[in-house]
């Protein structure tokens, strides 16, 4: 069994005040899910998150990570998904790249039109948004996706950006 790469590497403080608190390379698997959603649910705890904030960046964080191993990688073994997480006195940022071919995030379907409703899958965007103050998904270049999210001890008074 190959060894496994530390969970939690504290990092120092950058210009914003954040401090990064992982910045992991992962295998495309569900183990590589299972590892990211711990430890940014461990950094969620350390912030203060009550428990349902907890909760929905968990998810939010699961989500994330299968796409990137499953629709992004393709469970592919020579891609990576890189996991980032930051800290500040009042959020969590948590950014994941992937290493597929990319992909237009307004080209995805609406997961809650009529034609779309019964469908298994479609669904990890919406709830993404959903459960997180902030959320970008960029397309790489040549390859890749990156999504960037934000959860706040108190969310901002602004809306989901």
């Amino acid at each position: 069994m190959a060894a496994r790469a530390p969970l939690f590497v504290l990092m120092p403080e950058t210009d914003s005040g954040s401090t990064m608190h992982a910045d992991l390379t992962l295998d495309s698997s569900l183990e590589s899910v299972d590892s990211a959603e711990e430890l940014v649910l461990r950094e969620a705890r350390e912030l203060g998150l009550d428990e349902d904030a907890q909760h929905y960046t968990s998810i939010a964080v699961r989500e994330c990570m299968v796409n990137a191993v499953a629709h992004g990688n393709r469970y592919n073994g020579r891609k990576k998904v890189r996991l980032q997480v930051w800290r500040t006195e009042e959020s969590i940022t948590v950014q994941i790249d992937d290493e597929g071919d990319g992909f237009d995030h307004d080209e995805v379907p609406n997961p809650l039109e009529e034609e779309n409703l019964m469908r298994h899958s479609g669904r990890g965007l919406l709830m993404i948004r959903a459960f997180m103050d902030e959320t970008t998904v960029t397309r790489r270049v040549p390859k890749g996706t990156c999504v960037r999210m934000v959860k706040y001890l108190r969310p901002p008074a602004a809306g989901n950006s």
